[in-house]
């Protein structure tokens, strides 16, 4: 944490004080008429001649304090200029009603694949990445960014088989998504990772297709297959009892994500476990990277309000004293 000032420029007015404090310092006392003698013992002294010079003291003192609050005190780090390496990536993630799957028991899919995701993110530095939820439909949750926080709390928020999205799976149009935010990515490495667990069934663009315009914008898909083949449980209702399960026929369509991986570069997985969603973050880790410029913003905490509260009572102090014997007899 640092320490620093939002209006530094407002420092030069400190140049004043010591103006001012010369100027009271040499300021004689005008000359009074007292009838009696015995009057003037009483209030003169020392203490009566110090506090009649506290009134100035005290106008410089709010002089001082409301320089230091108009130059903007504050707490936080400054924004940061890195130039490092890092790869643009846009996370695909299928929230269709079939990734409530129970076969990563006693998880379901979505959930793991969750876990998985955040797991990435939080090895990532200066890796600009953005955050595609797709069912029947596609929808941009995080551009493309490095506030990982912004992404850790949109995955939060995902839900499978709600009306967030139409229910089905629209892997065409999920690519297209991704892909839109990809091509103007800054940096030679450009990466789209897709994870489902069904047949493309919805959307309106062919995924093969999708994947050619991806490859003509230098964009490698590595794509994943999330859950067993074969039937799985999955919850269709709620009872007083609880979830209700029904098993049934699930298909990942293997050709097809093979197809989308190869025409771009990058390569298919089939996670049937939670470590073999491991294996493909390993793999990205391995690209060539590209010179990034990074930039970090902090929001910084103000802390002018104390020299505010200090001026307003040095003012009062000082506006007393004026009116007091002590203010108007040196």
């Amino acid at each position: 944490m640092s320490i620093g000032f939002g209006n530094p420029w407002a420092l030069l007015l400190l140049l004043v004080v010591p103006v001012w404090f010369y100027a009271i310092g040499r300021r004689r006392g005008g000359s009074f008429t007292f009838s009696r003698a015995s009057t003037v013992d009483r209030l003169a002294g020392a203490g009566a001649a110090r506090l009649a010079k506290m009134p100035g003291w005290l106008r410089g003192m709010t002089m001082t304090a409301l320089i230091l609050a108009l130059a903007a005190p504050r707490t936080g780090a400054s924004v940061v200029d890195v130039n490092a390496e890092g790869i643009a990536i846009v996370i695909a993630l299928d929230i269709s009603s079939s990734m409530l799957a129970e076969d990563f028991a006693p998880r379901n899919r979505l959930t793991v694949a969750k876990q998985k995701v955040m797991e990435f993110v939080r090895g990532r530095q200066y890796d600009r990445i953005g955050l595609v939820a797709f069912a029947g439909e596609a929808l941009t949750q995080v551009p493309i960014t490095i506030d990982y926080p912004v992404i850790y709390r949109a995955l939060d928020e995902l839900k499978a088989g709600t009306a967030q999205l139409e229910d089905g799976t629209a892997i065409g149009t999920a690519i297209a998504t991704a892909a839109n935010r990809l091509r103007r990515a800054p940096g030679e490495s450009r990466v789209m990772i897709l994870m489902t667990d069904g047949e493309n069934n919805r959307g309106e663009i062919d995924p093969v297709t999708a994947a050619q315009a991806a490859a003509a914008y230098d964009i490698r898909i590595y794509t994943i297959g999330v859950g067993t083949d074969g039937v799985a449980p999955i919850p269709v209702a709620t009872s007083p009892l609880g979830l209700q399960y029904a098993t049934l026929q699930v298909h990942i369509d293997d050709e097809l994500l093979t197809e989308i991986a190869d025409l771009t570069g990058g390569r298919y997985f089939r996670a049937t476990n939670e470590s073999a969603l491991d294996s493909v973050y390993d793999r990205i880790d391995n690209l060539e990277k590209s010179k990034v410029d990074v930039r970090r913003y902090v929001e910084y905490t103000p802390h002018f309000m104390p020299f505010l509260v200090l001026a307003t009572l040095a003012l009062a102090a000082e506006w007393m004293l004026r009116s007091s014997r002590w203010g108007r007899v040196p």
